[in-house]
């Protein structure tokens, strides 16, 4: 059951400047004191967003920016992990569908609300205090092309794989405070991933945490899409996976250079940089 619905609360941030601000899910009345020494102790147990005047960033914790946002472009992708995310334009330019497990700050949904064509895109967020926060970051209302629910993104996916209508992409971000969700830790989940993908699906996984948990998970997802598996790995620690369902899936990487280029052209993104690494990344794997 989620819990009622608390208005944003903005106070002076107790961190860095005195123009910064800190936003709450909690009432105006509030002991203001006692709510700000929980989140910088680190019990404070919900979501919080900090504003410094030009960014917006979403926080399970002080030391966990889960989500960035930047005032005067509020749809560019700024963290490195959610750029690398959309490599999957990269061999499937515009899906028809795309389902995402965790909404965070929105910055993926809004992405590709505006660049992946006419592409319908669901997104599931357990967590309904991170919803609640979606104004703050500028995500477009639910309409014909988008739409956030509030569930298990698992058992979603579970009811995808028994409906007509699978999605091309579906793009796993599903963290919360203590890492990746248990219900997206098994080799039964990658199973209804892979069920739930149209013939012609990607799966857009994002790892992070301990190496030896991203190891793991590397390991289950190229067991069920029998190595049809392309990974980048970030400075930051992040690994992005690509899964492909596709039996036939061949990368002709001149082909997709050119892509790269066109998609740079229209979006922004490095797509060449991604191109160059995916491919690097290949061939490591066969020396």
């Amino acid at each position: 059951m989620s819990r009622p619905e608390a208005p944003v609360l903005v106070l002076p941030s107790p961190f860095f400047s005195d123009s910064d601000t800190i936003r709450l899910l909690e009432p105006a009345d509030c002991d203001h004191h006692a709510v700000l020494r929980q989140v910088v102790s680190g019990e404070y147990d919900r979501p919080f967003v900090i504003d410094d005047g030009s960014t917006r960033t979403l926080h399970f914790s002080l030391s966990l920016i889960q989500s960035t946002m930047r005032l005067k472009d509020p749809f560019a992708l700024e963290l490195d992990y959610t750029q690398a995310m959309m490599s999957f334009m990269l061999f499937l330019a515009r899906p028809q569908r795309i389902f995402m497990l965790g909404l965070g700050g929105g910055s993926l949904a809004k992405f590709c609300w505006r660049h992946v064509g006419s592409a319908r895109i669901t997104v599931v967020e357990i967590d309904p205090d991170v919803i609640a926060f979606r104004d703050e970051f500028e995500l477009p209302p639910d309409d014909a092309r988008l739409t956030v629910i509030e569930g298990d993104g698992a058992e979603h996916v579970e009811a995808l794989g028994a409906a007509g209508d699978k999605p091309d992409v579906i793009m796993m971000d599903a963290f919360d405070r203590h890492g990746l969700s248990g219900s997206v830790s098994s080799v039964s989940f990658y199973w209804s991933v892979h069920h739930a993908l149209s013939g012609r699906g990607i799966m857009v996984a994002n790892l992070a945490g301990e190496k030896a948990d991203r190891s793991e998970h590397l390991a289950m997802i190229g067991e069920v899409f029998d190595e049809r598996v392309l990974s980048l790995s970030l400075p930051d620690g992040n690994d992005i996976v690509l899964a492909f369902k596709n039996p036939a899936f061949a990368p002709r990487w001149r082909e997709i250079a050119n892509q790269a280029k066109a998609l740079r052209a229209r979006t922004g993104l490095d797509f060449p940089k991604f191109a160059q690494r995916l491919e690097r990344s290949t061939r490591l794997r066969y020396l």
